[in-house]
């Protein structure tokens, strides 16, 4: 699964979590098993706000940009985000939220 992260103020923080071919984004699940090689689902086709394009499967790779929340100090690295290519299932490492994580 690759994971390209479109940056935006917001107050509520981003959780994600992959099993397969299945994302859980802020507690809500989506099963994304469906979508065949070399298929598109519009984004207008799930609903889910957190995502900003549609989904598509390249290479047995869903593919797909999704929101990520920051705070007002967040750090470089969340306001610039390196795309995520998920490999293992479990809870996604997002870069942090605002700069206060970085120091805490």
């Amino acid at each position: 699964m690759q994971i390209t992260l479109s940056p935006t103020r917001a107050e509520i923080p981003l959780t994600l979590h992959r099993a397969g071919d299945v994302l859980t984004v802020n507690g809500e699940v989506f099963d994304l098993s469906g979508i065949p090689e070399g298929a598109t689902l519009p984004r207008d086709a799930v609903a889910c706000d957190w995502l900003a394009s549609d989904i598509t499967r390249i290479s047995g790779s869903l593919q797909m940009t999704i929101l990520l929340p920051h705070g007002a100090s967040a750090p470089e690295e969340t306001r610039h985000p390196a795309p995520l290519v998920l490999t293992t299932n479990g809870p996604v490492a997002l870069p942090p939220y605002d700069a206060e994580e970085v120091s805490a």
